[in-house]
């Protein structure tokens, strides 16, 4: 495993983080859950991604029950606060109430004193940013929080946070977790430069396009039997974001790209994600130790100017 800097804080993480979106807590039982954890760890793996609204916190007990065998100093864990967590008026959003309730049940789900990274899961129109940003400076500095992130704001959103943040000395974002893959590159229009001009480091999340880039789904073939897709709770997002001609006309050029260099489809998505500057981490998601096994082998990869060039061209939009 190979460690980069996030952005220009000191924190070093994994190149690539293991998430747990829709897996722990969810469609994976956690004995297995905590073997996929085990086997991230030992690849080398130090960076665990979560969220107080992964199934309502049970991703968050998985994970932490999961990392109790670590050496807390070992490990990168980070959470993520904004969507709802009950039906009352105040259970969702970026306030300081909401906030400062979700980051003490964080820390108790995940039987940790504190995390290392926390994000604002989206941004939240309906709060004064001050309110929101002062809180985050209170975690810090109360030793909840080590690094502060954001997910899923756009360039005017991270503009306007750093001016407020520098105005009255708060503890700065450090980390922007957006989409990103080949399939999806809107990062890279406003979002990447903004962040770079700010020395915010990006890791990214769904850097195989939720399975599609891994060349596993053909073009009028049904999906292999227990994939995401067939999941009668959350296939529709992976259909309704990704199943598409365009996309599958995309895929299949990079799949020969892939073949001519000796590379699996995963293998190429991944190092091309890694191989953007400004990323930090891709936080991958697995429902087999396998999956880890096999996402870890891009971390060795380092593709050419040309073979780059090729990739650009393949996922041209016509």
């Amino acid at each position: 495993m190979k460690y980069r800097q996030v952005g220009k804080s000191g924190l070093r993480v994994s190149e690539l983080s293991l998430g747990s979106w829709l897996t722990y807590g969810n469609t994976v039982e956690d004995n297995l859950a905590e073997k996929i954890i085990d086997t991230a760890y030992e690849c080398g793996i130090n960076s665990f991604d979560t969220a107080n609204g992964y199934n309502l916190g049970a991703a968050e007990r998985v994970l932490g029950k999961a990392l109790k065998k670590y050496d807390r100093s070992s490990l990168v864990v980070a959470s993520k606060i904004f969507f709802p967590m009950g039906e009352g008026p105040n259970d969702r959003g970026l306030s300081r109430k909401h906030l400062t309730e979700q980051m003490d049940s964080i820390l108790k789900r995940l039987d940790m004193d504190y995390i290392d990274i926390l994000y604002c899961h989206r941004f939240d129109e309906t709060v004064p940013l001050y309110e929101t940003l002062r809180t985050l400076d209170d975690f810090v500095r109360k030793g909840k929080v080590l690094y502060l992130g954001i997910s899923e704001w756009s360039a005017a959103q991270i503009v306007q946070a750093i001016a407020l943040e520098d105005k009255y000395l708060l503890d700065r974002i450090v980390v922007s977790q957006p989409l990103f893959n080949l399939l999806n590159r809107q990062l890279e229009k406003e979002v990447l430069p903004t962040c770079q001009s700010f020395g915010i480091g990006q890791m990214v999340f769904s850097p195989l396009g939720m399975g599609m880039l891994t060349g596993k789904y053909k073009r009028n073939l049904p999906p292999p039997e227990g994939s995401r897709v067939t999941h009668p709770d959350i296939g529709y997002w992976m259909r309704d974001d990704y199943f598409s001609d365009i996309n599958f006309d995309k895929v299949e050029k990079l799949q020969k790209i892939a073949d001519r260099h000796g590379l699996s489809m995963v293998e190429l998505s991944l190092a091309w994600v890694l191989a953007t500057p400004g990323i930090s981490s891709a936080i991958i998601g697995a429902s087999k130790p396998e999956q880890i096994i096999a996402n870890v082998k891009s971390v060795d990869i380092a593709l050419s100017k040309e073979i780059l060039e090729e990739i650009d061209l393949a996922v041209e939009t016509p």
